[in-house]
């Protein structure tokens, strides 16, 4: 075991390189087309939800994921291996090797991307929970049958454990996106909250990532100074933008750990990044 201590410097180049983010919206507020403000050729967007007709246009690279294992390999090409995995483990010294020794062009290519656009989260839970379905820890030992709570902790802890590899990928800035839904409770309250498979893994994804944002609709309203205000407009709001720091007016999920962020942003990521590592704001 290796350990040191990390310098101050170092530390600071380390956040400038990368954050992470999640940002959720709902359907059809146009999250995927944010891959048009950021870079094309520094972005590699993972597609597990055949969603980029939007985008069709867009320069960068996408790769097409249909299945959960094919998510865990990409996630370790990404993120390297974890010395604290086991050898038959995910994320291992030897998937790593075996990953890369199998799919050098892939490897190489995943190598120049600076930016990991995740499309969406919400159908990398469902692939997970296909996949969590048809293992021994989701079959009763004492029946034989089905055991959904066993299906859904095997959920949780697989996507948070890649989650969490690829906070820690060196020098990538990694952007998951979801879908937000709005519910209804008995109380006729309003609640928004991420559509996920399985609550766990909903419930820790804001204490993983740096950054947590809302894409939502607004409408512009002058204020009393004159300044121009924006009120959340659901059903006519016509400019989108990013509801960033939480405690917002509207219960929208957001976190700003940067403490560089307006109550709402531009809906241009790659503005927003550049905002959150301007080192002469620290």
């Amino acid at each position: 075991m290796t350990l040191r201590i990390i310098t101050a410097e170092e530390r600071l180049r380390e956040a400038q390189g990368k954050t992470t983010v999640a940002l959720f919206g709902p359907s059809g507020v146009g999250k995927t087309t944010l891959l048009t403000t950021l870079p094309a050729e520094e972005t590699v967007c993972l597609d597990l939800e055949a969603g980029l007709k939007s985008v069709q246009d867009w320069r960068g690279d996408s790769l097409p994921i249909r299945r959960y294992s094919d998510a865990v390999d990409i996630a370790c090409l990404i993120g390297g291996p974890n010395p604290a995995a086991q050898p038959d483990e995910h994320f291992s010294e030897a998937h790593h090797a075996h990953l890369r020794n199998h799919h050098p062009e892939l490897a190489a290519r995943l190598d120049t991307k600076r930016i990991v656009f995740v499309d969406s989260i919400t159908d990398l839970t469902r692939q997970a929970m296909a996949w969590a379905r048809t293992r021994p820890e989701a079959i009763s030992e004492r029946t034989g049958k089905p055991d959904t709570r066993g299906a859904y902790g095997l959920l949780a802890r697989e996507v948070i454990g890649l989650l969490k590899h690829l906070q820690h990928a060196p020098g990538r800035t990694v952007i998951f996106v979801g879908i937000l839904e709005r519910i209804t409770d008995e109380m006729n309250r309003t609640i928004w909250q991420p559509q996920m498979e399985g609550g766990k893994a909903a419930r820790e994804l804001p204490g993983i990532v740096d950054q947590v944002m809302t894409l939502g609709l607004f409408t512009p309203e002058t204020g009393p100074d004159g300044a121009t205000a924006w009120r959340h407009d659901p059903e006519k709001g016509e400019t989108r933008r990013l509801v960033c720091r939480s405690g917002n007016p509207w219960g929208l999920p957001a976190k700003d750990r940067s403490g560089r962020l307006d109550l709402t942003e531009p809906a241009d990521l790659g503005a927003l990044l550049s905002k959150i590592n301007d080192t002469a704001k620290g």
